[in-house]
């Protein structure tokens, strides 16, 4: 659900600033398994990965290994860790720099982000998705589980479902990060506004059920005020 929210929703940032066709250089930092890069170098860009953990690096490897080889000559996989952007590529060499699921494990994300900044060309795409700290309270608040509701309301630091201590972020202080670092928001989205609850190993509905469940989960996650009390966040900033 999340990855192809989130898909759909940057391919509808990148048709609305590139121009149909152009093969853009793409720079994903904490690929994970590499969703979203695999898709990108399917739809014909040029894709980098970075990834600090060498398991996922080996998951990505083995996806890639079973792509036709112009695919697999699009992807560039890299052991490195986000932190340190800035200093592995050179100023404005990306059209878009993907940093999806990573800030929540970052104490200071700033520099970070100043780095992806500045490895993007002007007109360039930023895409974070982050954890929404304005939202925080409602998973355990939903499941009655009181004493972790109250405390997220002061505090962004939470409990992940794999059990690592991580932190959220705020809409308003991303933004204004942003405007800081010359890469202002385009355009956020809500994700996961009502599928949050559902349980990990939850079996997923017939077709039907899914494309309905996917209409619905869209259109909250650009629609105010639901958008605002997603799970997470997908915010796009554009460079200047």
């Amino acid at each position: 659900m999340r990855q192809e929210l989130v898909a759909r929703q940057l391919e509808e940032q990148i048709a609305g600033r590139f121009p149909v066709g152009q093969r853009l250089r793409v720079l994903d930092v904490g690929l994970g398994q590499g969703t979203q890069a695999l898709r990108l170098a399917r739809a014909g860009h040029k894709v980098t990965g970075v990834e600090s953990d060498p398991r996922m690096l080996s998951a990505v490897r083995a996806a890639l290994a079973t792509e036709p080889e112009g695919i697999r000559e699009r992807v560039r996989l890299v052991h490195g860790d986000g932190r340190d952007t800035g200093a592995q590529f050179l100023p404005g060499s990306f059209d878009v720099v993907l940093c999806h699921g990573v800030l929540m494990y970052i104490a200071e994300p700033d520099p970070m982000l100043a780095g992806l900044a500045r490895v993007l060309a002007p007109g360039g795409l930023l895409s974070l998705l982050v954890r929404n700290a304005d939202a925080l309270a409602m998973r355990p608040g939903l499941t009655g589980d009181w004493d972790t509701a109250l405390a997220a309301f002061d505090s962004p630091a939470y409990t992940n479902r794999l059990g690592l201590r991580a932190r959220a972020d705020r809409l308003a202080g991303l933004t204004a990060t942003l405007d800081g670092i010359g890469t202002p928001l385009r355009a956020w989205y809500g994700v996961r506004v009502f599928t949050d609850q559902a349980a990990d190993d939850e079996q997923p509905p017939s077709a039907e059920e899914l494309a309905k469940l996917l209409t619905a989960e869209e259109r909250a996650g650009r629609t105010d005020p639901y958008r605002a009390v997603a799970a997470l966040l997908h915010l796009c900033g554009v460079r200047g």
